[in-house]
């Protein structure tokens, strides 16, 4: 099939295709200096997240994690892909050569199990994830702990949202 050519700029005027949601903009997502911390959802000591969209139909999240600390954060087993984009300082996984730095891109198969570690000078560590799937936290051994999915994220995101007083419901902007 050959791409059509009109290039007219001529918005679509047919009808809105059937149970397609809006569209979900967040704008300056990028500017740490002018963000609302209100947004940032505490995961643990040191550890935040910022939702920027939970999709329940397909089982995946999209957010920022900031972690200003250094240190081992978790050992995780992924059930799905994950897309990781290093916005700030550094990363990497102890079973793995490679280093997440400021600008880099991560693919994380399925099934992979690593140990994340945030080095020793790093202040503060920002990397988007799109996670598809659960983290399955574990021992050392591979031993099951703990899971996080989107159901999780929202529920953590809820509570966040309603105890500094924006709303339980608040949190339904980033749901599609």
């Amino acid at each position: 099939m050959t791409r059509p050519t009109d290039t007219s700029a001529v918005a679509y005027q047919g009808p809105p295709l059937y149970a397609v949601p809006d569209d979900l903009v967040h704008l300056n997502v990028l500017d740490m200096k002018n963000t609302d911390e209100r947004l940032w959802v505490p995961q643990s000591k040191d550890v935040w997240f910022r939702p920027l969209l939970f999709n329940t139909s397909q089982g995946y999240f999209v957010n920022l994690l900031r972690v200003r600390k250094s240190g081992i954060l978790s050992r995780h087993r992924h059930a799905g892909p994950v897309h990781a984009t290093t916005l700030k300082g550094r990363w990497h996984y102890l079973e793995h050569d490679w280093w997440a730095e400021e600008g880099s891109y991560a693919f994380e198969p399925p099934g992979d199990i690593h140990t994340l570690e945030v080095p020793e000078g790093v202040e503060e560590m920002i990397t988007m994830f799109h996670v598809t799937g659960a983290y399955i936290y574990v021992d050392p051994m591979g031993k099951p702990e703990a899971v996080e999915d989107v159901f999780s994220k929202i529920e953590l995101a809820r509570d966040h949202f309603e105890k500094i007083g924006l709303g339980a419901d608040f949190v339904n902007q980033f749901i599609r």
